[in-house]
């Protein structure tokens, strides 16, 4: 159903609203996450995270994994499961799931499973449930996305995207650039701020639309540094301001909901409706 991009978007805080808040993780326990594409996004902002597939080639020394899947069925992470043998929370969208069945405890962090393959809301809710799960206070978050829903975000004129971002803002990077490319086909890179300025910006000049996540203290100075860098290119640069993952990846899902329609895009399908992107779907499991 096209729309649903833009329909989860805009239903985030009532979803959020909804996010369990009533357990926490084990005090002192050595707590690994892991995921896949957009979970593994989730699973970065909750601290040590590893990709499932290098959990699967060298299973962490870790006293508990989280896994995190909407669906609760990527494979990798099914794999990343069963080969850590210690116990397993699952954050997901679905309470009856292979990952599930692994699972010593199951939180359900939506409400529904999102009809889009260009997830928002599944990202956001896992987030929140992740910070709720290490004692954080999730209760501002609706509010705050509501509030940055609001947000008019413009079409850059630049064909491709570079967002950069250090420490907690890393996973908002990878995401946004994630979601520009999922739903909006965009050639979008994401770099950590302090990478950026070690050569890659060798590749970069005018034809690139760049942002770069404030964060605060030293991130916050080699964010600065980065924007004069990317100015003295002649790129067009925004020092976008951060509060918190869930709230700050909603700036760059009305991005590429936005370029995704001026270019006539349907986000939901992640490119999947055309043959060939099909073709390569089936070509792995």
């Amino acid at each position: 159903m096209p729309g649903e991009t833009r329909r989860t978007a805009f239903a985030q805080p009532d979803w959020l609203r909804s996010v369990p808040r009533d357990r926490r993780l084990p005090e002192d326990a050595r707590v690994v996450f892991t995921g896949c594409g957009t979970s593994y996004h989730a699973a970065q902002t909750g601290g040590w995270a590893i990709q499932a597939l290098e959990a699967v080639l060298s299973p962490p020394e870790a006293d508990l994994m989280v896994c995190v899947s909407h669906e609760g069925d990527t494979p990798a992470t099914v794999e990343a499961a069963k080969s850590f043998f210690g116990p397993k929370w699952l954050v997901t969208g679905v309470a009856d799931s292979p990952l599930a069945e692994l699972a010593d405890e199951v939180i359900v962090a939506t409400p529904e499973i999102e009809a889009s393959w260009c997830h928002t809301a599944s990202y956001t809710c896992s987030v929140a449930a992740i910070a709720a799960l290490q004692g954080e206070d999730v209760g501002w978050l609706p509010g705050a996305v509501e509030a940055a829903l609001t947000f008019s975000e413009p079409v850059p004129e630049q064909a491709k995207i570079l967002v950069a971002g250090a420490g907690r803002d890393w996973p908002t990077a990878q995401e946004a650039v994630l979601k520009l490319r999922e739903g909006a086909w965009v050639s979008a890179g994401a770099h950590q701020t302090e990478q950026l300025l070690h050569g890659h910006l060798a590749a970069v000049d005018e034809s690139v639309r760049a942002y770069v996540l404030e964060g605060e203290g030293r991130a916050a100075e080699r964010a600065r540094d980065a924007v004069a860098a990317l100015e003295a290119l002649g790129c067009e640069t925004t020092l976008v301001p951060t509060q918190h993952p869930a709230v700050d990846i909603v700036r760059f899902q009305l991005l590429t909901l936005a370029i995704a329609e001026a270019r006539g895009i349907d986000p939901d399908r992640i490119h999947r409706d055309d043959e060939r992107w099909a073709r390569a779907r089936a070509a792995y499991r």
